[in-house]
Formats: structure tokens, C-alpha cells, sequence
């Protein structure tokens, strides 16, 4: 019988492909190219406006959640895609309400940016 690993090395090879995946979305997704350099020129603005402890959370909460949120409905989608490759009706439903669950997760940061934002100027 092979010997088993440590929990920690499982971790480690966890930790290495969810890095993997990370750096996979930013690579072939367009959007998610797209929200990361947002989330960057955030991230600077917040630096340059001096935000609290509190509006950084906010803020790294909100980029994470879009982020996140763009992984699951990418993976979705192409799940989606590899067992049906032709056009199915039931297929187009689920991809729309996983770019939906995008929508609400952007509008949410949108808005936290704004309230964090707005005052400074």
C-alpha cells in the first residue's frame, strides 16, 4: 500500500492549483483581464486617497467577490459547453443567470467604490 501524504503537502498541491486556475482566468479571460486591472487602478486610488482600514476591507471584499464570482460562471460555462457543444436552450439559461450572478456581484462593487470614492472628491 502507497504511503499516504501529509495534510500539508495536500495543502501545498491545493494551494498550487488554485494558483493555477487563478493565473488560467487571467490568461484566457478577456473580462476577467479586464476587472483585474480595475482592481489594480482601485487599489492605487485607495492608496493615493488614503482610505480607512474599514473602506480597504470594503473594497478588497468587493474586488475578491467579482473576481470570484467571474472564476465560478467562467468554469460554468465551460463545463457547460463541453457536455453540450451545439446551441441547447436549457444550457443558454444557466450561462445567463451565472453572467447574471456577474452583474449583481460588479453593480455591488460598483457601488462600494462609490461610497468609498465619492466623499474624497
Amino acid at each position: 500500500m502507497p504511503k499516504k501524504e501529509s495534510f500539508f503537502i495536500n495543502r501545498l498541491k491545493s494551494i498550487g492549483f488554485a494558483i493555477k486556475g487563478a493565473l488560467l482566468l487571467l490568461k484566457t479571460e478577456a473580462s476577467v483581464k479586464v476587472q483585474f486591472v480595475i482592481a489594480i487602478l482601485i487599489t492605487l486610488a485607495g492608496f493615493y486617497y488614503n482610505i480607512s482600514n474599514t473602506e480597504w476591507i470594503l473594497q478588497f471584499l468587493a474586488i475578491g467577490l467579482v473576481l470570484a464570482i467571474e472564476g465560478v460562471n467562467t468554469a460554468i460555462e465551460n463545463l457547460a459547453d463541453f457536455i453540450q457543444p451545439k446551441h441547447n436552450q436549457k444550457i443558454g439559461f444557466v450561462k445567463d443567470i451565472t453572467a447574471g450572478a456577474v452583474l449583481f456581484a460588479a453593480i455591488c462593487a460598483i457601488i462600494v467604490g462609490l461610497l468609498i470614492y465619492i466623499p474624497k472628491f
